[in-house]
């Protein structure tokens, strides 16, 4: 796991010009400086090492600049053999490559058949001699892993970008004005560039209030995108030219794929899966670092530390926080866990101050908007695994492939039968749930047994109501992960049917389950958007690599061809998940309703961090009175205070903006220069030159 940034520019781009003034231009900064402050900005990402590349040619009549900069996290070959920029043996290719390759010692043999010699033990050796032999789609196509890469053809002029299937790891690209591009792991390498000036995309603004995260067709600056999952993105010798994007994967073929190959015996598809977990575990295990594994008290990462533990010769070393608040303290049952598969757990009790004091942090660890509240545990426990190894196997993925949510299940229940009475009579009744005050859910949730008590009953009526007033299943789902409307939010906000179009759209093949199609737009949105940037950003802080070995494409792929009867059901959720599970861990041990993994930011802003919340929202309000309707804002600061439900995300998304707004495009700098750096020049493959104090 590493850091990735550089650029291909025209020497007189503006990107790299000193702005002074009312548009003045004093002057092109040195492009190796630049490159230098870039790599500097995501240093966190790879401690170990770090590399540089630059190159100068003349095109089409103009000078390009082409400058790669890497920064190493050593998991794999930790002998200067894994440094990069790395540049295939023939010369033509140079890469910077973050991530991991499961299945680089397959690869390797058939290249090493093929008549390529390696130089090292390395992943990325394997995947620039994989380029070079095969071309970037097919190998991307043949990867196993998690990553996102850049390479540069040397002979063509051409630079290519990659991320992984799923989007675990992100790669950002910055449209350069005048042709060109910058790209980086995070945005705060893109702040290294004098010119970077950027606006806030008012469309992906709405997006995050509606969802808590900037999506992934989308960025939070005008001229900023991602690279989509699945996708490479390739940037031609003509740099006026917009990149073109080929996908070499798509989540709607997996479906259609698994539609066409369904598996029907239930043990057979245990079989099928157990197989295929244990081979992506396996596989996710090999590191030259120490390595260990989260561990709550949930099926996934109980699952996962169980296949560990299998494969293990010695105690798998397992981690978890406890916190006092018993509604979100997951710690006794990850010890259960831990005793009955003999694992050497290591487990932090966090006080409501230790987690509150993380919260000014997260603008700087999150640099785009980011407003899910697991983020604050997430970090904790990523710091507190690192302190004693470098590799962590996650149970991330469990729950959007194989149906985790209480949300999928109740497709098949009460709230599916409500979704398929006629919209005249669901439009009443969305609206006679929305008037209940959210006290008496909850009154009527903790009447409720303790084991059996579902959490958050009041903010779950809430999402069910404006869920039955909608007919598509992919709008539902974003009905239950809504925060606010974007256009009672942000004026002027409209959809931009140019841009997401088709951003709810499901497979026909689903259209007759509503929990499938709910599954489908999750994995395509939600779990990139959400779930795996807060794992990327919140672990990378800390420079610990996460592996999900449920996010195996392979594993994805498979959960297409169960019925849906084996994942959510009236009865359970994640059924095929619990019944593995329940081969290595006692069913009386796991088997209770779904927790999650958050932190009580409600009360939180109610009480301890009021004073911060009134003290952001005071210098919110004087920076975005042009951009926020504050009298929402107000009213739904006010509602909270009185303990109404469902205002806590709607507050938590405010407050994570208007800090965000603060850090990035507030008075603050990114900071001094960075120490003198070694760049490696175009002039011979490993020639270096020093970066020489300006």
């Amino acid at each position: 796991m590493c850091g990735l940034c550089g650029f291909v520019l025209p020497a007189d781009t503006s990107a790299l010009m000193a702005q002074e003034g009312a548009g003045h231009v004093r002057g092109r900064h040195d492009p190796l400086r630049v490159l230098a402050r870039m790599a500097a900005a995501i240093a966190h990402r790879g401690p170990d090492d770090e590399g540089f590349w630059f190159d100068q040619r003349s095109r089409h009549g103009r000078d390009i600049l082409v400058g790669l900069a890497h920064r190493r996290l050593a998991i794999v070959d930790l002998t200067p053999g894994g440094h990069q920029p790395m540049l295939s043996a023939d010369g033509r290719y140079v890469l910077v490559f973050n991530g991991e390759i499961y299945n680089h010692a397959e690869l390797r043999e058939e290249l090493v058949r093929d008549g390529v010699r390696f130089r090292s033990s390395s992943d990325t050796e394997v995947l620039v001699e994989a380029i070079a032999a095969w071309g970037t789609l097919a190998a991307c196509r043949k990867a196993v892993g998690m990553f996102a890469f850049a390479v540069w053809d040397r002979r063509d002029g051409t630079l290519t970008l990659a991320r992984d299937r799923l989007g675990k790891k992100p790669l950002y690209v910055y449209a350069a004005p005048g042709g060109g591009l910058a790209f980086a792991s995070e945005l705060k390498s893109l702040w290294a560039l004098p010119g970077f000036a950027p606006a806030i995309d008012r469309q992906a603004l709405g997006e995050f209030f509606r969802f808590g995260y900037v999506a992934e067709h989308a960025a939070i600056f005008a001229g900023v995108s991602k690279v989509l999952p699945g996708t490479v993105m390739t940037l031609g010798p003509e740099l006026s030219q917009a990149a073109r994007s080929i996908a070499y994967w798509r989540l709607v073929d997996a479906v259609l794929a698994g539609k066409e190959a369904p598996i029907g015996d239930p043990e057979e598809a245990r079989q099928g899966l157990l197989e295929r977990l244990r081979l992506a575990t396996r596989s996710r295990m090999l590191a030259d670092v120490p390595l260990g594994a989260f561990l709550s008290g949930g099926i996934d990462s109980g699952l996962v530390v169980s296949l560990m533990q299998e494969h293990s010769p010695r105690p798998v070393r397992t981690f978890s926080i406890a916190f006092a608040d018993q509604l979100y303290d997951e710690a006794p049952v990850a010890r259960a866990v831990a005793r009955h598969l003999g694992t050497e757990h290591s487990e932090l009790r966090v006080t409501e101050a230790e987690a509150q004091d993380v919260v000014p942090q997260l603008p700087q660890i999150f640099d785009e908007p980011f407003a899910d509240a697991s983020q604050i545990p997430t970090y904790l426990l990523a710091r507190l695994t690192r302190s004693q190894v470098t590799v962590a196997l996650t149970g991330d993925g469990g729950d959007e492939p194989f149906g985790g949510y209480a949300r999928y299940r109740s497709q098949y229940g009460l709230a599916g039968a409500l979704h398929h009475l006629p919209h005249a009579l669901r439009a009443p009744l969305a609206r006679g749930l929305g008037d209940v005050p959210g006290q008496v859910w909850d009154s009527l949730s903790r009447a409720l047994p303790a084991r059996r008590r579902p959490r958050f009953l009041a903010s779950k009526v809430a999402k069910l109501s404006r869920s039955l007033a909608l007919d598509d299943p992919g709008r539902r789902a974003q009905a239950f992960l809504s925060f606010w409307e974007p256009e009672t939010l942000v004026p002027g906000w409209l959809p931009d049917a140019s841009r997401d179009g088709d951003f709810y759209v499901c497979p026909g093949v689903l259209a007759g389950d509503a929990a499938e199609a709910m599954q489908f737009w999750e994995i395509l949105h939600y779990l990139p958007g959400d779930l795996l940037a807060k794992v990327d950003r919140a672990t990378m802080a800390v420079a610990l690599e996460a592996r999900s070995p449920l996010l195996d494409h392979r594993v994805v792929e498979y959960a297409w061809r169960l019925p849906s009867s084996m994942k959510a059901s009236r009865g359970a959720t994640k059924r095929i998940l619990r019944e593995l599970l329940f081969g290595f861990v006692p069913r009386e041990i796991v088997d209770l309703p779904k927790q999650g993994f958050s932190a009580p930011i409600g009360a939180w802003l109610a009480g301890d961090l009021r004073g911060w919340a009134e003290a952001v929202l005071a210098a919110g309000r004087r920076r975005t009175a042009d951009l926020l309707d504050w009298r929402a804002i107000d009213g739904a600061w006010q509602a909270h205070l009185a303990g109404r439900a469902g205002q806590a995300e709607k507050m938590w998304s405010v407050l994570m903006f208007c800090a965000w707004q603060e850090r990035w495009l507030g008075p603050q700098t990114m900071g001094a220069d960075p120490a003198p750096g070694r760049i490696a020049s175009m002039d011979g493959p490993r020639q270096e030159a020093m970066l020489e104090n300006q």
